[in-house]
């Protein structure tokens, strides 16, 4: 993987993406690199997705990572969002509550 200003290069298979974070998202390097390196892994099954499609990832270090793809007309994996697991909520029956660890 190779790293420009603020972007993160890679390929898969014959295809070269390119991973950008959203400009107000406010991440430390490790955690802007669990994200990076999940996303990698993660490639052969979202490089299938399509044009506009969005993903979320799980991950313990930050939380919930919202992914967007974009193939045209390039291939960028923007890192939209990241919601830290004490902001995460479900409902249960007519209440909001947070999800307990």
């Amino acid at each position: 993987m190779k790293k420009g200003e603020g972007m993160y290069r890679f390929s898969i298979g014959d295809e070269d993406w390119v991973i950008v974070f959203s400009q107000h998202l406010s991440l430390e390097k490790n955690e802007k690199d669990a994200a990076i390196h999940s996303i990698a892994i993660m490639g052969p099954r979202w490089s299938g997705f399509s044009h506009g499609e969005s993903f979320v990832l799980f991950l313990d270090q930050i939380g919930a990572v919202v992914i967007r793809i974009e193939k045209i007309p390039s291939l960028i994996l923007t890192v939209s969002a990241v919601v830290p697991r004490n902001r995460w909520f479900i409902k249960d029956h007519n209440n909001i509550i947070p999800i307990e660890d």
